[in-house]
């Protein structure tokens, strides 16, 4: 090595290509902001079930015992958020991580997560994507979702941050290409 080359530390970063290309394939983003929408209303749903199914058990707990549960309750409030968030945190990344790449809304409306480069999602890349999603929908609304009609890819502010694509699965993408 001369004095004018820079070390090499033995870390080398490959750069892979886009690998879904909206100019090729258009039917892989056609109506995929909307359908989104929707699926994301179904998994606030899906995961709002054992939350309001908790609150109405403790509830209910609370009159049969004249008061008595709310006490013990009281004392158990501070673990109910973080138990709601690990809940979350778990569909999203459990579903996320699975073999469609998508949660229980988005394969209701036919759409699956992909990396930028094009491999399926996996756990911690979907728990990631869930947080980054939450943090920034608090501070940004509705900056997030207007980012999505000003690119091909119809991508929003969080999954350009974490290296993701939504798109249409490849059931949905062949009716459309064929029609």
């Amino acid at each position: 090595m001369t004095n004018g080359e820079p070390r090499r530390i033995g870390v080398s970063i490959e750069l892979k290509p886009h690998a879904y290309d909206p100019a090729t394939s258009p039917e892989l983003f056609e109506g995929v902001l909307a359908r989104r929408l929707i699926a994301f209303i179904i998994d606030v749903i899906i995961i709002a079930i054992p939350v309001v199914l908790a609150a109405i058990f403790m509830a209910a707990a609370t009159i049969a015992t004249l008061g008595v549960a709310a006490l013990l309750f009281a004392f158990l409030s501070p673990l109910f958020w973080p138990l709601i968030v690990i809940w979350a945190l778990c569909y999203y990344g459990y579903t996320f991580g699975s073999p469609a790449s998508a949660t229980i809304g988005m394969r209701v409306m036919d759409l699956e997560m992909r990396t930028w480069y094009g491999a399926p999602s996996y756990f911690v890349l979907g728990a990631v994507h869930a947080v980054v999603f939450w943090l920034s929908v608090s501070f940004l609304t509705p900056l997030i979702l207007l980012v999505g009609f000003f690119n091909d890819r119809k991508r929003l502010l969080h999954d350009m941050a974490v290296g993701t694509v939504i798109m249409n699965n490849p059931a949905r993408a062949r009716i459309i290409r064929e029609n």
